[in-house]
């Protein structure tokens, strides 16, 4: 059986577009039936088709990402899977932006502490940046709300009549039904308004 050459394409959210990343993998020897591609955050290696992917890796398999945090966003599960894939399937990485991180190119001992040092530098430096990004805007929001911005879902006005019927309904005089015709509300609304009173 001839060895395969797997890519990972992934994008965080559903809205982001892969071409790119998918022309690279092309590009660089993947036949387009085995790139595996995921819209989904990549806090964690709990996702579906990199779980597939892993699964059919074989010794002397070639995974290749166009760039580190494609794999991941976590610096220790990153190093761990890069170990696992090299060390216990055997298989190789090629990273496609960093040159450095291909472990088809010098396997003797100094190839591997290269790469491996590598590796830990850019996952470092990867999660650093996540972590000032969310420190950000968390500055960004704090500002926001001492200028009077407000987050969260905008709390719905209650329609004119409102207390009136709701009474009525509370005394059994009106059915809900009825209550939603009067105050002309849809009943996700009406029941969404009614929780939020008690």
């Amino acid at each position: 059986m001839n060895n395969r050459v797997y890519g990972l394409a992934r994008v965080s959210s559903k809205d982001q577009n892969l071409e790119r990343q998918i022309k690279s993998l092309i590009e660089n020897g993947c036949d387009e039936r085995f790139i595996f591609v995921e819209k989904q955050s990549g806090k964690d290696f709990n996702r579906d088709q990199y779980l597939i992917l892993k699964n059919a890796l074989r010794e002397n398999d070639l995974l290749v990402i166009k760039s580190i945090d494609r794999l991941g966003r976590n610096y220790n599960m990153i190093i761990n899977e890069w170990r696992d894939i090299t060390l216990n399937i055997k298989a190789d990485i090629k990273v496609i932006d960093m040159p450095l991180l291909d472990t088809t190119q010098h396997k003797d001992l100094l190839g591997n502490f290269i790469s491996d040092l590598i590796l830990q530098v850019l996952s470092y430096v990867a999660e650093q940046e996540r972590t000032f990004i969310k420190q950000r805007q968390r500055e960004g929001i704090d500002i926001a709300k001492t200028k009077g911005v407000k987050f969260g879902r905008k709390r719905i006005e209650r329609p004119t009549g409102w207390i009136d019927v709701i009474k009525r309904w509370k005394n059994n005089e009106i059915t809900a039904r009825e209550a939603m015709k009067l105050l002309d509300l849809k009943q996700s609304t009406f029941y969404k308004l009614v929780s939020e009173d008690k």
